[in-house]
């Protein structure tokens, strides 16, 4: 679906649990191609807040838009143009690579030309040929995140979120999966990413930190570090986290 250079349009999405607001009127848009980060510590909300973007959480009120449709109201149109990658490895185990890669292109409909040229294209990428037919359960973690991400867009959605992909990892694997978003992003593919590591902050063009299910910053790191007068995204972090009230 075509749609205006806004990716993701959010207004005063809140998201109540009984007495609880998880998410508490976030506003913000991310641009078509933009490598968005959406940090906060455990129990800000983001996750919560990511999951109504995703689709699969309906919001209590507020309005939002995904790829152009209404997440109260298309969530499965939603769900079929994203791709999405949990911190968790999403790839089946027991399965080859090939075969996996299979499997998620059959789950988003493409054809079987598609995913034979797509999956050739991706593991020559990856340089993974003489690997095909090893089960991913054998592969090294830094292997298994790589071809996760690669698997998320594989289909070619207009907006990947990402939940902290590149947990447990080495930082040389980390610098690589970053290549990767670089060239998702340079393709036309919006990247919205949560991350622990305060260093991948400063490889997003912009960064919202969420305390307390509100959004308390937005803006490119560089401005951030102005604003707060800090020498890294890492500092910015702690003096925003420092006023929360919850956690975990």
């Amino acid at each position: 679906m075509a749609y205006s250079d806004k990716a993701i349009s959010v207004e005063k999405l809140t998201k109540r649990f009984g007495q609880f607001t998880a998410v508490d009127e976030i506003s913000f848009e991310v641009t078509r191609g933009e490598i968005f980060g959406f940090l906060g510590a455990n129990g800000a909300g983001k996750t919560t807040a990511m999951r109504m973007l995703c689709g699969l959480s309906m919001p209590t009120s507020g309005k939002a838009t995904v790829a152009g449709f209404d997440v109260f109201k298309q969530n499965e149109q939603i769900k079929r143009n994203i791709g999405y990658m949990s911190q968790k490895f999403s790839l089946y185990e027991d399965l080859t690579i090939k075969e996996n890669i299979r499997f998620y292109g059959g789950i988003y409909g493409k054809s079987n030309k598609f995913i034979k040229e797509k999956t050739e294209e991706l593991l020559k990428q990856l340089h993974m040929q003489d690997e095909a037919n090893k089960l991913v359960g054998s592969l090294p973690l830094g292997w298994k995140q790589k071809l996760a991400f690669s698997v998320s867009i594989f289909h070619e959605p207009e907006i990947v979120f990402l939940d902290e992909p590149t947990g447990g990892v080495d930082p040389v694997t980390r610098r690589e999966f970053w290549n990767m978003i670089y060239l998702a992003a340079e393709r036309g593919i919006t990247v919205f990413v949560t991350t622990h590591y305060m260093d991948e902050a400063e490889y997003c063009n912009r960064v919202s930190i969420m305390v307390d299910g509100r959004i308390d910053a937005l803006d490119t790191p560089k401005a951030l570090k102005e604003k707060f007068n800090a020498q890294s995204m890492d500092e910015v972090f702690l003096k925003l986290a420092r006023n929360a009230v919850r956690g975990e």
